[in-house]
């Protein structure tokens, strides 16, 4: 019953919905994050009916987009297969797996064109990998909006502490929060560091209370996506993505986080592994965060390509890898200083993304400073330096304000409420009101 959980996309899927500008729309994510359960939930809800369909389950769909693409005719045929009536406005048409049907993606031009009164939602779970390369893409004809995760958010919504997530939502200052308050969310922020984000694994904690059949939930959604690397990829380029997919938890849990190819195998080339790092990303199963050579707008005219970190999509499965006991939920807060604060930093790439960003991107001096994520926000460049524990040190937080007379620091800490000057201290539980709450004071 996944579909039952609250998604924050939902919303987005009734302003697409209501939008005087609405294009078919796309929806990206990875395997296993609830599209499907998401997209037929908004139908039912927010529809007449539902015409759904799965390019994987029956590739004889193809069969209604091939030749002279003409949507009226389209839509004739659909209905018959669907044995029901699709309406203007009032039906939902899903394209499943659509990265099974290059010519079903080509025609969501011709509907946006012709009969765009059909609204019309495109899924797949590698449909990354395709877009662009061996399927002719509608560009300029389709809305986008990605799915992630479960936030920290939408996590305490679905395990029932809905109104400890309101309490946060609606947080105007930086104010310390009561202490009962600040206990309560630093137990379920530990509780999401373990579980993560997936729908399923969610599900099994909210229904069972049990750590183990939480494990075991995640190591099959990390064997399914080890089968998609041998099934959608060449055998000699699927060994190096199950290389480099292998070796980031580890390289995460070192104190310096860069990305080393050396570290994968011996002789490990940049050049020999790009393809398979770029297959990741293109799967939604890890974000790349770019080192910064100056913080100047427009960030991403001055990362470097060469120099970057890799996070896991999901911090439960980031646990999963590094095969983190349950036991260390229990042990105070040391869950989130394990690994030299890999979950921590990986938690935060994590809400970033799920809150908008398009790109992750940190900053490095010469092995003197290095602050965790930059974010380009109004105009405005803002730094946020990210602690696995309560530590008040700010050094290299500093270093990057002086250098760039930067009049807003934020910091991400175990901490409660707090503003220092011109530092501003998020609690980790609320880092997904970062930078908005520092800049609307």
């Amino acid at each position: 019953m996944i579909f039952m959980m609250k998604r924050d996309a939902y919303k987005k899927l009734i302003e697409w919905k209501g939008s005087s500008d609405r294009k078919p729309l796309i929806l990206k994510g990875a395997r296993q994050v609830g599209k499907t359960h998401l997209l037929k939930e908004f139908g039912k809800k927010e529809y007449s009916n539902i015409g759904y369909l799965n390019f994987d389950e029956d590739p004889s769909l193809n069969d209604s987009f091939t030749g002279r693409i003409q949507p009226k005719k389209i839509i004739e045929k659909l209905c018959i297969y669907l044995e029901t009536q699709l309406f203007p406005e009032k039906s939902l048409i899903i394209f499943d797996e659509i990265q099974n049907a290059p010519e079903a993606l080509k025609s969501l031009k011709y509907f946006n064109e012709k009969e765009n009164q059909y609204h019309i939602i495109a899924a797949g779970s590698l449909l990354g990998l395709k877009l662009g390369v061996s399927t002719p893409f509608p560009v300029g004809k389709v809305n986008f909006l990605n799915l992630f995760p479960l936030s920290f958010g939408e996590y305490l919504e679905a395990v029932g502490k809905s109104g400890l997530r309101n309490f946060l939502d609606n947080k105007a200052s930086f104010d310390h929060i009561e202490g009962s308050f600040h206990k309560d969310l630093i137990d379920n922020l530990k509780m999401y560091y373990f579980i993560g984000g997936m729908p399923e694994v969610v599900l099994q904690y909210k229904n069972y209370r049990d750590l183990k059949k939480v494990r075991k939930t995640q190591e099959e959604i990390l064997t399914a996506y080890e089968m998609d690397f041998a099934k959608h990829a060449a055998k000699s380029e699927a060994i190096k993505i199950t290389g480099s997919w292998q070796a980031i938890p580890d390289q995460l849990a070192k104190e310096r986080k860069k990305f080393k190819f050396s570290e994968i195998s011996k002789n490990a080339r940049a050049r020999d592994y790009n393809d398979s790092i770029q297959w990741l990303i293109d799967a939604g199963l890890v974000y790349k965060c770019y080192n910064l050579k100056t913080a100047k707008l427009l960030l991403s005219g001055y990362k470097e390509d060469n120099v970057f970190k890799l996070f896991i999509l999901d911090t439960g499965l980031l646990c999963a890898m590094l095969e983190l006991s349950q036991k260390t939920v229990v042990k105070g807060n040391n869950l989130f200083s394990e690994y030299c604060g890999a979950f921590t930093e990986n938690y935060v790439a994590q809400q970033l993304m799920a809150s908008g960003c398009k790109e992750l991107y940190y900053w490095s001096s010469n092995n003197t400073a290095e602050v965790d994520f930059i974010v380009a926000h109004n105009d405005e460049i803002l730094p946020l330096e990210v602690k696995a524990g309560v530590s008040r040190k700010k050094k290299s937080l500093k270093i990057y304000g002086e250098k760039y007379k930067n009049n807003i620091l934020s910091r991400a800490t175990l901490m409660n409420f707090r503003k220092d000057q011109n530092i501003f201290n998020y609690p980790l539980y609320a880092v997904h009101l970062f930078p908005y709450l520092g800049t609307a004071l």
